[in-house]
């Protein structure tokens, strides 16, 4: 066969051919797990946002632009940083609230924080400190589980395939 003969041009081309049907099937399969990974996290985002009762996404309106996803996360970052905000100063206030039902502290000195005793070294004190908060744990948690359904939304699964992994143990 000649190099520049119509049968060599001819095999040429269908193996350009068959290279380009291999790379389009290959392009389209990861377009595909694209397309169907961009469904399954508007789902999730979705999803999130109802269950601590934020404005869900304009599906209309962002369906057309590439980066509505990281518009989406990003607010839903901010959004919940401001919830958690909340949720420790609600924490801290019903603290002091439970200290003021029954026990006689005044308010005022407690809303300062650790009291340190200045006859010990920064040391010292640290150490109580570490201990006061490893005694506070178990009944802390008591305390704080009385607050759960006060701070956070209830649990869903839906969307999410993590067989309960990567949740808190409430």
């Amino acid at each position: 066969m000649l190099p520049n003969s119509p049968v060599s041009v001819f095999v040429g081309l269908k193996d350009d051919l068959l290279a380009a049907q291999a790379d389009a099937r290959s392009t389209r399969a990861q377009l595909e797990g694209e397309v169907a990974l961009n469904d399954r996290l508007r789902t999730v985002i979705s999803d999130l946002s109802a269950s601590w009762e934020l404005k869900p996404m304009d599906e209309t309106r962002e369906v057309a632009r590439g980066d509505a996803l990281v518009d989406q996360l990003c607010y839903l970052g901010a959004m919940l940083r401001d919830r958690v905000r909340d949720v420790l100063h609600i924490g801290v206030k019903r603290a002091m609230a439970v200290v003021c039902s029954g026990f006689s502290y005044d308010m005022e000195v407690v809303s300062h924080g650790f009291v340190t005793d200045i006859s010990k070294t920064d040391a010292e004190n640290e150490a109580r400190l570490h201990a006061l908060i490893d005694d506070a744990e178990v009944p802390g948690e008591r305390l704080a589980k009385l607050f759960v359904p006060e701070v956070l939304p209830p649990e869903t699964s839906r969307g999410t395939d993590d067989g309960g992994e990567g949740r808190d143990a409430d």
